[in-house]
């Protein structure tokens, strides 16, 4: 058998695990019967911790792809549209092989289309491993100076382990569990990972938690380094997990063979999450971005002036206190950007592509700054039709419609005559100003020459602002922002949800619920939110939808909660939900006599068939037999 290099690669495998070198690459047949050249040894290395490090490093970038574009997951719920819906990454809107790629992001129908994030998870899971187990290994003779830095980075590893794992089981449930590290020969390794049955998803569960809890005993208090974490990040991760299960526990998972509900385990699951998420945020000196003052904001129309909220989703906020788990990402030159302008900007910004874009209903979610709750619904009117569409009250293409509302609004989607900076080649083009299908076109506004904001893949009247760039100097594909995969304010969501469940509204968790509404200027939340579990579930769900629209959150709190056909329609609907735009038009039906068996389908993905053909020993998902 030829030396092998420094990563555990299998070929063919039934989970197929990611080739190449400490930094992200693509997927390669035959790389296992090749001699490294550019690659160490595997003899020559192990030794130091900066090995470690090094190897650490690459089970992040290994990890990263497979968490750092969930605003695709969004697509399905209510609020953001992924305009090319089934097929969202081919024609290279995504990187080759990326772990989203060939996902379908509507809002139904889309659980049969991510093998590659079945197996991306796993090639993150092997990476993590082999982390584990050589760190462990060196452990055994290094100096004791070395000690407590080779157990972070294993407690690191094992974060990311979990985070892996924490995925797969909330999209497939029961899944197959590789505790080690597959053998160094290839056939061996074929036998072993190809006769793997699905562990049952307490299991997995209680290993994740394990992994949590190891990582939360032996990282520092503060991250080392962007994109590394520390004991918060792994407090709320090992929160959200109890979160989940006590979700599932509570609510059900008839689509899982053989998981049960049961009252106790919620309840305990509810309280040992709450207790994680108050350490979070009660022990470690955290604040919300910028101590969660909502900042200033310009008047309609301008942009000169945003609110705090806008910039933490810039790389002003890489490092701050309010991203407690993150993938960072390189920017210009490196090849490891992120592509946020690109899915998010219009092709004014850099020639971006607007691959999401928010729907017409996420304006209605936003409250009026005086009373702290929903304002009349936005009326959609044809402009060239309807002679006062432009001044009509409520009307949507009315700018003053938008007057006075969460400053989280402004930060985040962008309406008739909002405007943003335009960038070419790297220069700022001025400001140009979104109209709703003019794409490119000269207007004259208050005297001032402007060329509208290309947005050709809006079909909602709305673009987006949070995540887009208001500065030149970066591409489409080279931005350095660090990706957040749990933010404080999330925590403080997650918080009141969890004591809610158990003891209905509490006074510190309506404060934290309040402190998230201030970043959006808005007054607390009145009595009527919170006089039981009910109405504050309803306030504490209104500010997930609002606060982490475009993170990827909603589609699993949907599922979570079993909210599926409460949001939408219920099974058999001949009318389903219609979702419009500005202009009052109708522009896409979903869940229109939809069967029993495509909303179970819904609730639970499908085991990807390529893997079960590999493995007798996988078994399907029941909704997919």
């Amino acid at each position: 058998m030829k030396k092998r290099n420094l990563h555990i690669i299998i070929g063919k495998p039934v989970l197929i695990i990611l080739a190449g070198c400490m930094l992200m690459t693509a997927c390669r047949k035959g790389l296992l019967d090749q001699d490294p050249t550019t690659e160490i040894l595997i003899s020559q290395y192990w030794k130091t911790e900066a090995d470690a490090t090094y190897a650490l490093m690459g089970a992040y970038a290994s990890i990263r792809p497979c968490f750092d574009r969930d605003y695709y997951f969004d697509g399905q719920g209510e609020y953001l549209r992924d305009r090319s819906g089934t097929n969202s990454t081919t024609s290279g809107d995504l990187r080759l092989g990326d772990a989203y790629n060939n996902g379908n992001y509507n809002p139904s129908g889309y659980g049969s289309s991510f093998d590659k994030m079945f197996r991306y998870l796993y090639g993150g899971i092997n990476r993590t491993n082999y982390v584990i187990e050589n760190v462990s290994n060196m452990l055994q003779t290094a100096a004791p100076s070395s000690v407590a830095n080779l157990e972070t980075i294993i407690g690191e590893a094992r974060m990311l382990r979990a985070l892996c794992y924490f995925r797969l089981i909330t999209m497939w449930g029961d899944v197959p569990f590789l505790s080690h590290t597959v053998p160094n020969d290839v056939n061996d390794a074929n036998i072993e990972i190809g006769n793997l049955a699905r562990m049952p998803i307490a299991q997995v569960k209680d290993s994740i938690l394990s992994d949590l809890t190891y990582a939360y005993e032996k990282l520092p208090a503060k991250p080392s380094a962007l994109g590394r974490t520390g004991k918060p990040g792994a407090l709320a991760l090992r929160g959200k997990v109890q979160l989940y299960w006590a979700s599932w526990k509570k609510n059900g998972w008839p689509e899982l063979d053989g998981f049960t509900q049961n009252t106790t385990e919620a309840q305990a699951a509810y309280t040992a999450a709450a207790a994680d998420f108050k350490k979070v945020a009660n022990d470690y000196g955290l604040t919300l971005y910028k101590g969660g003052d909502p900042g200033e904001i310009d008047t309609l129309g301008k942009a000169d002036k945003l609110p705090n909220y806008y910039y933490l989703f810039t790389p002003k906020a890489n490092g701050d206190p309010e991203m407690l788990l993150v993938f960072t990402h390189g920017g210009t030159g490196t090849s490891q950007g992120e592509e946020l302008m690109r899915d998010f900007a219009g092709r004014s910004h850099e020639g971006s592509q607007c691959w999401v874009s928010p729907r017409f209903e996420i304006a209605d979610r936003y409250q009026l700054l005086t009373t702290g709750d929903f304002a009349p619904k936005l009326i959609g009117l044809n402009p060239t039709t309807v002679a006062d569409a432009r001044t009509r009250t409520n009307s949507a293409v009315n700018p003053a419609s938008y007057a006075n509302r969460d400053y989280r609004m402004k930060s985040t989607i962008q309406w008739d005559y909002e405007m943003s900076v335009g960038m070419v080649s790297l220069a700022s083009t001025g400001m140009c100003p979104f109209i709703y299908k003019t794409w490119g076109s000269a207007v004259t506004i208050d005297g001032i020459n402007y060329i509208t904001y290309n947005t050709d893949g809006v079909n909602s009247g709305y673009a987006f602002r949070k995540f887009v760039r208001n500065y030149a100097g970066q591409g489409r594909s080279d931005g350095d922002f660090a990706w957040p995969v749990i933010r404080l304010a999330d925590v403080y969501l997650m918080y009141a949800e969890a004591t809610n469940a158990v003891s209905g509204p509490q006074a510190d968790a309506i404060d934290l619920v309040n402190r998230v509404r201030h970043r959006g200027n808005l007054p607390p939340l009145s009595a009527t939110k919170t006089t039981n579990d009910s109405t504050f579930f309803a306030a504490i769900e209104q500010e997930r939808i609002v606060e982490l629209i475009g993170e990827g959150q909603r589609p699993f709190d949907l599922r979570r909660w079993r909210f599926i056909e409460k949001r939408w329609a219920p099974p058999g609907d001949a009318a389903g939900v219609w979702r419009n735009d500005t202009w009052g038009a109708n522009q896409s039906r979903y869940y229109q006599n939809t069967s029993f068996r495509e909303y179970q389908q819904n609730y639970i993905f499908r085991i990807p068939p390529s893997e079960r053909d590999r493995n007798p020993n996988l078994t399907q998902n029941a909704p997919w037999r």
